[in-house]
């Protein structure tokens, strides 16, 4: 049922942008696109390095509501993303149903390992400060674990964990600084309860964790060790595509598409690979209406997954990423 629907919707998005955006339908026309119905495998996609070169948009600069922009690393050029009010409504009306998966329907106390994004530097971590405020609506008593210092703040981490430590809460942060203020240099005798009732999501930094030989796997069984917490969710996004998050399987590991989302897999020669094997990540979404992103081209290598057994009953599309493409451009919030 779902590939029918979503099928029909992605090649409608398909034809609205070519109509509207010019600059893709130039992109389009050059490689001999006509505008007809085609399947999954067959619908055009753009590499993300476009959303930095070009302004793709298909409505009026006078219906932009807002501009996301990725942080990028010094001296690079960020992605652009257009949205009007309707495209921004949808994001975050599909998040918080995604996230409802996870978190139930209703808003809990928050955990937020990092500073307060009003402390930090605009210009530089704007995917990051975007992140913890597109998150922070999901949860509510907002307490930020690091000072203005960039250190834990145990009088206030101690208060929240004594206020609202007794049920569920949840913690979120990048990955990296999850492993950095939770695992390594959280001091557990300056703390006066336990994590047990945390649900943890956290997501990018992955690039860091390799180098240091820490997998998904050890870094579950770190924060299980030390903090007590079972329920840890990882989760795969893009700027390109906000608010079609993938969110990790608790019990086999894989990501998982959403009824809003689905994945492609190809090869260097951008052909479909089989199933189980490794290629570029095509991701496909439903939401972006005011500009062309509803099929684009990752630099991330990943693999569909179809022999998994896993007991959840969740029916999307299961796949696992294997990293970022050897010399590609570093993205900076992925890497913070």
């Amino acid at each position: 049922r779902k590939k029918i629907f979503f099928e029909k919707e992605i090649n409608s998005l398909t034809f609205y942008h070519y109509k509207n955006s010019k600059e893709y339908r130039k992109i389009l026309n050059f490689f001999g696109y006509k505008n007809r119905y085609r399947n999954l495998s067959k619908i055009p996609f753009l590499p993300t390095q476009l959303f930095k070169n070009f302004n793709l948009r298909s409505v009026s600069k006078k219906k932009i509501f807002k501009i996301l922009t990725s942080s990028g690393t010094t001296g690079s050029t960020p992605s652009r993303i257009y949205l009007d009010k309707e495209n921004a409504h949808n994001q975050v009306y599909v998040l918080s149903k995604i996230m409802s998966t996870i978190l139930g329907n209703q808003r809990l106390p928050m955990l937020i390992v990092d500073q307060d994004p009003k402390l930090l530097n605009k210009s530089i971590f704007n995917a990051r400060a975007a992140a913890i405020y597109g998150f922070s609506i999901f949860g509510k008593n907002h307490t930020y674990l690091l000072n203005q210092k960039k250190e834990i703040d145990y009088e206030l981490l101690n208060k929240f964990l004594e206020k609202f430590g007794n049920k569920n809460f949840f913690v979120f942060g990048f990955t990296s600084f999850i492993y950095e203020k939770l695992i390594k240099n959280l001091l557990t005798k300056s703390v006066n309860f336990d994590f047990e009732n945390a649900i943890l999501l956290h997501g990018g930094g992955w690039k860091k964790m390799e180098k240091i030989k820490v997998n998904n796997k050890v870094f579950k069984d770190m924060l299980f060790k030390k903090l007590k917490i079972k329920n840890i969710y990882n989760y795969y996004g893009l700027v390109e595509q906000t608010g079609s998050i993938f969110i990790e399987c608790k019990k086999c590991s894989c990501f998982i598409t959403s009824i809003f989302s689905d994945i492609l897999i190809r090869d260097k020669n951008f052909n479909i690979v089989k199933d189980g094997n490794k290629g570029f990540i095509q991701l496909l979404s439903l939401l972006p209406t005011s500009y062309p992103g509803h099929s684009i081209l990752t630099e991330d290598i990943g693999e569909i997954v179809t022999d998994n057994k896993c007991e959840c009953s969740n029916k999307g599309t299961r796949f696992l990423i294997h990293g970022r493409v050897k010399h590609s451009e570093i993205r900076g919030c992925s890497d913070i």
